[in-house]
Formats: C-alpha cells, sequence, structure tokens
C-alpha cells in the first residue's frame, strides 16, 4: 500500500492486487482525511475488503460449517420450492448444532461425525436422514468448488437399521388392518380422510389441497393440480410434473366421495361457513397435517403397536392393488410418479407373502 497527498489536504491510500480470473494487476483506492497509524490501518482493511469484494470468484479457504450451510440455503433459496427449502434449514441447524458452527468441515473425520450423530439418541432413521442431508450438501460444495476433498463422505455408511421385512411392514397396513383402523376412528372427517387416501393413493397435501370443482362426479376423476405445504400454509405446485394427474373414482372411491361430499356440506352448515375446499377443518380452511398424523399415529400404535403415518395410508393404496395384480407401472401413474422404490419394496414384499401363502395351501393337498 502507499500513500498519495491530494490538493484538498485528505490522502488516497492505493493497493494493487491480482485480479483472480485475469492475472492482470488491477488498483483499488481509498481516501481518508489523516495519515496517522490508525488511519492507515484502517485504509489496509478497508482496501482488503474491496479487493475481496471486488473479484469475481472468491480464493478458496478452508470453510466452517456455518459458512459452507450459509453458502448451501443461498443456493437452495433459488432452486428448490419452499416447502424443501424449510425442511432442509430446519435440518442444517441439527447439522450446525451437532457438529459445530466453528469446525472446518474438510478437518472432520468419520470417527468425528458418527460419534456425534449416536451422542443424539435419535433414532437410525433419523440418524440416516442427517447423513443424506450431509453429504448431499458436501457434495454440493464440492461441484462450487467450495470444498476440495470430499473422500471422507465415501467412508460414512448409513447406520444399521431393523430387518428389512420388519421395516417395510410399517409403511403399509394390511387389509384387515386398515379395516379395524377405520373400525376403531372416532372423529368423522379423520376417518373419511383415511379411507378416502387408501382408496385414491393421493399424498396428504394433494387431498387437503384439493377443492370441490376438482372431484369431478360426472367424469369419475379427481384433477390433482396442487399440493398444501403445511409447514408454510401455503398451496404450491405438486411435487413433480408427473404428480399432475387425474385420478379414477373407482366405485369405493366414488362412494367415499360422495360420503365426504354430503359431511362437509353438513359441517358447512352447522359452523356457518361456506367453503370452495372438499376437505375443510370447523372454519372452512384447510385441514390439519399435525393434527391427523398425530390422530393416526397414536390410533394405530395402540392398535397395532407400529406408528402409521398419512404416507402409508398412499402405500397401503399401492399394496391393496398390488394384490389385485394391478401392475407396478400402473401404480406408479395413479400416485403420480415415474418411479417408487417404496411401492417396488411392498411390490415384492407382497408378492412374497402370496407365494408363501400358495406354499402353504399346496402343502396340504394330496394329489395322488
Amino acid at each position: 500500500m502507499w500513500i498519495e497527498e491530494l490538493k484538498n489536504g485528505k490522502y488516497k491510500f492505493v493497493e494493487r492486487y491480482e485480479d483472480y480470473l485475469t492475472g492482470k494487476i488491477k488498483k483499488v483506492s481509498v481516501t481518508l482525511d489523516k495519515n496517522t497509524a490508525q488511519a492507515r490501518k484502517k485504509a489496509q482493511k478497508l482496501l482488503n475488503e474491496r479487493i475481496e469484494a471486488s473479484q469475481e470468484v472468491k480464493c478458496k479457504k478452508e470453510l466452517s460449517m456455518k459458512e459452507l450451510v450459509e453458502e448451501y440455503r443461498e443456493y437452495q433459496k433459488l432452486s428448490v420450492k419452499e416447502s424443501t427449502y424449510t425442511r432442509n434449514f430446519h435440518t442444517c441447524n441439527t447439522l450446525i448444532d451437532l457438529f459445530g458452527s466453528d469446525t472446518i468441515v474438510e478437518r472432520m473425520t468419520v470417527n468425528y461425525i458418527n460419534k456425534k450423530l449416536l451422542e443424539t439418541g435419535k433414532d437410525v432413521g433419523t440418524l440416516n436422514e442427517y447423513l443424506r442431508r450431509f453429504r448431499a450438501m458436501i457434495r454440493w460444495g464440492y461441484k462450487n468448488d467450495l470444498i476440495e476433498d470430499i473422500r471422507f463422505i465415501d467412508k460414512l455408511d448409513n447406520f444399521k437399521d431393523r430387518p428389512h421385512k420388519e421395516k417395510i411392514q410399517e409403511k403399509y397396513l394390511e387389509r384387515s388392518e386398515l379395516k379395524l383402523l377405520l373400525s376403531k376412528m372416532e372423529q368423522p372427517t379423520w376417518k373419511l380422510l383415511t379411507e378416502f387416501m387408501s382408496l385414491s393413493g393421493l399424498r396428504f397435501g394433494e387431498a387437503a389441497a384439493l377443492e370441490k370443482a376438482d372431484v369431478d362426479f360426472s367424469a369419475k376423476e379427481i384433477r390433482i393440480t396442487k399440493t398444501l405445504d403445511s409447514v408454510n400454509g401455503v398451496v404450491t405446485t405438486p411435487k413433480s410434473m408427473c404428480s399432475i394427474r387425474n385420478v379414477y373414482m373407482q366405485p369405493e372411491l366414488f362412494n367415499i366421495c360422495k360420503k365426504i361430499q354430503i359431511h362437509m356440506k353438513k359441517e358447512e352448515m352447522i359452523n356457518g361457513v361456506r367453503s370452495d375446499l372438499f376437505f375443510h377443518n370447523k372454519n372452512g380452511d384447510h385441514i390439519s397435517f399435525f393434527s391427523f398424523n398425530k390422530y393416526l399415529k397414536n390410533l394405530s400404535w395402540n392398535l397395532f403397536g407400529k406408528k402409521i403415518t398419512t404416507h402409508a395410508l398412499r402405500h397401503t393404496h399401492a399394496s391393496l392393488l398390488l394384490e389385485q395384480s394391478v401392475s407396478i407401472d400402473t401404480i406408479s401413474r395413479r400416485l403420480g410418479h415415474e418411479d417408487s422404490k417404496v411401492t417396488k419394496e411392498i411390490y415384492l414384499h407382497v408378492t412374497k407373502e402370496l407365494e408363501e401363502k400358495d406354499n402353504r395351501q399346496i402343502e396340504r393337498i394330496n394329489l395322488l
């Protein structure tokens, strides 16, 4: 840095730097009233800040967890849906708390990461969710030249979960379990919603966002064009383009939709409200995911010893169709996605159970 005294009595502090992209030498300056030791210190700080701001590409430095998360969030804010951003926002907060905001990302070890995760006492499924988000963020940092060495994440294995058969059975209800669940439901709206989701395969957000006009009884179709983001309380576009679809109302679904229509009309009259929503609460607003999910978990735990979620009703629909020999491609289109790992897992599980049932039948037969 050098100093030039100006005609007006002030001082110009100048510094040269090399532009990171072009390699050319450039200058940056700042003018102050005095040329004291304090002024020179201030000038140097300002010049360094201007040099850093002028660089189109930041020079690489070792990022802390907090810094990486902040960069990652800026990207996600522009590239993902609000509901996804919010979910990942909270998960990233957890990762910062777990690993430490000032911890240098590239200095973390597999042992350190596993130890911090296990210390939370969370279930295996939750820990593996944390790992998935952490890996995704680290890979994003590498692709965007914020992290140089990410070899350590190749050694990060998922925690071993319960046996697959036990786990997959918690993702859906058997026909007998669904009938028992419905018979024990005392909240009429939740009972109708449970039957509706099990017969249609809709996600909760898709069902909650439905308007009366979306349920076309003459065409026997339910038009899915939107979903309720329960976290942010807004209606958005569906999860993907494949999620925009028409769901055919088979006789059972058609009949339950008629029952829902009558029930909701009565609710409007009792509570003195008008609503365009197919499902609505007493105020005519969107039904609560959190209330329904809690109700479903508590009741299923009391009945079966397993906590069924709203999404399990969607998987239940898939399993019931599979039992009727409906193809997995047809089910995938009805559910609104190109490919479903869980649907295929249920398919294999249900198929194996049917084979075992057939074998038990044949075992008792004497042919000769």
